[in-house]
């Protein structure tokens, strides 16, 4: 398939392809799997999750690959792995990103840099990979492409590094729906920047974006224990946050948030105006609300689990009425969940152990049912009878996780299980939130 079967609209303004969108019934403003909000969402039962899974020398066929599991509790192949698309070769890759139209997955490699685009409209069950970005660093002078959120008829692309000394400096890049650069923008080093990046997740009734940081590829492509014993390396993480303009993707304030925030979600309740993140060396949550005056402000609201035993929180998820929130903390190997009724002063009321060690969670729209993988990073998965490679499925009732079945993807031969996707099997019944339709306004507002 040529690239050019990917884009399925012309070209035209952020405002224009937003309204577009929502008259067509397109977006949804919800966090189910960390969505962009441009991205079309399930609000039933998921039919696919897409597990992105490392390749492991001597495991299968050693190859980074996109694994398709049905979830679908009524299929004969419920809990089953029902398709492996091999990439050819191990490049370390991460995180996956859904497009505008749910018809296509990015994903991105942290070593090779590669970037790798997958039909998974015209047969979700079988996922055809169409085209393979090569010229990521070329283009943009990055390293790293770590996380995809859509645009309207775009792609942002948030990189870890930088190909002059592999550090954490970098910015964030654009490419179009049909897998071609558009532009590039530096992460700020004034006004307290310090340059690093990691993932981002869009406002658009705010027309903001929200970005974090983490480190760069000197520090992630090394092996965890050698790293945390050397002290020059443990200063090179992040320690800042960027709200961003959304339409001319111009930085409006720098945060501090010491100790390398990661993942971030915005609350997409009616009314809500905020946002959260989770730093990894500090065990901290910290959340971002616009104060009285209407400025962007940021505050440590709370401690996850003992610091002093560096839990290292990772992945988050916050519930679809924002109401409650799913914290991963690494080390331990266990799932929080966190009472954000009041996003100020959340409270831990439930935690679980999934395993030696736990990285994403991802929950269906309703709540009910939560995903768990378990690799990080290659070199920073633990080792020997911890190094547990899994897809696990769990349902909730608000009370306690009951597994509703697990892979293990070692004994599979896939590898190590990293970032996951939702998927329906039938794109028609996609449907989004009535609150997209509240974002218009405030986009037409910023033109």
């Amino acid at each position: 398939m040529k690239s050019k079967q990917i884009v399925r609209r012309p070209r035209l303004s952020l405002i224009a392809l937003a309204t577009a969108a929502v008259v067509a019934g397109g977006p949804a403003l919800a966090d189910e799997t960390s969505c962009s909000p441009f991205t079309p969402l399930i609000k039933g039962q998921e039919d696919l999750v897409y597990v992105w899974t490392l390749g492991v020398k001597g495991v299968g066929d050693g190859s980074d690959k996109l694994v398709t599991v049905d979830v679908n509790p009524k299929s004969k192949s419920y809990g089953k792995v029902i398709h492996k698309l091999s990439v050819g070769g191990r490049g370390e890759i991460h995180h996956v990103g859904l497009s505008d139209d749910r018809r296509y997955l990015w994903g991105g490699a942290l070593d090779s840099n590669k970037i790798f685009i997958f039909d998974i409209g015209t047969n979700p069950a079988k996922p055809k990979l169409v085209k393979t970005i090569n010229d990521f660093v070329e283009k943009t002078g990055f390293v790293g492409p770590h996380s995809f959120i859509a645009m309207p008829g775009r792609m942002l692309i948030t990189p870890l590094s930088n190909k002059k000394d592999h550090g954490g400096e970098t910015g964030i890049a654009v490419y179009n729906n049909k897998g071609e650069y558009v532009s590039h923008n530096a992460m700020p080093k004034e006004g307290g920047g310090d340059g690093y990046g990691y993932d981002a997740a869009i406002n658009p009734q705010k027309n903001v974006f929200l970005t974090s940081s983490f480190t760069g590829w000197n520090n992630y492509m090394m092996d965890l224990g050698k790293m945390v014993k050397d002290g020059e390396a443990m200063k090179r993480f992040g320690n800042t946050s960027v709200m961003w303009d959304m339409k001319t993707m111009k930085p409006l304030k720098v945060f501090q948030t010491p100790g390398a925030p990661l993942e971030v979600r915005w609350s997409w309740k009616s009314g809500d105006n905020w946002a959260v993140t989770t730093t990894a060396l500090t065990s901290k949550i910290w959340v971002y609300k616009q104060d009285a005056k209407g400025e962007w402000q940021v505050k440590d609201v709370a401690t996850i689990g003992d610091p002093a035993k560096i839990p290292l929180p990772v992945d988050i998820s916050i519930t679809a009425d924002s109401r409650g929130m799913w914290i991963n903390t690494f080390m331990d190997g266990t799932a929080r969940y966190w009472d954000m009724s009041d996003p100020m002063k959340p409270k831990e009321v439930f935690n679980k152990r999934i395993g030696s060690q736990v990285n994403m969670v991802s929950q269906s729209f309703d709540g009910k049912r939560v995903y768990f993988t378990s690799s990080l990073l290659g070199n920073w998965d633990k080792k020997d009878k911890d190094d547990e490679q899994y897809l696990k499925a769990y349902n909730w009732d608000g009370k306690d996780l009951k597994l509703a079945f697990e892979i293990d993807f070692y004994k599979e031969k896939l590898g190590r299980a990293h970032h996951m996707k939702f998927q329906a099997r039938d794109l028609s019944t996609l449907k989004p939130l009535d609150s997209a339709q509240s974002a218009l306004p405030l986009l037409a507002q910023s033109r």
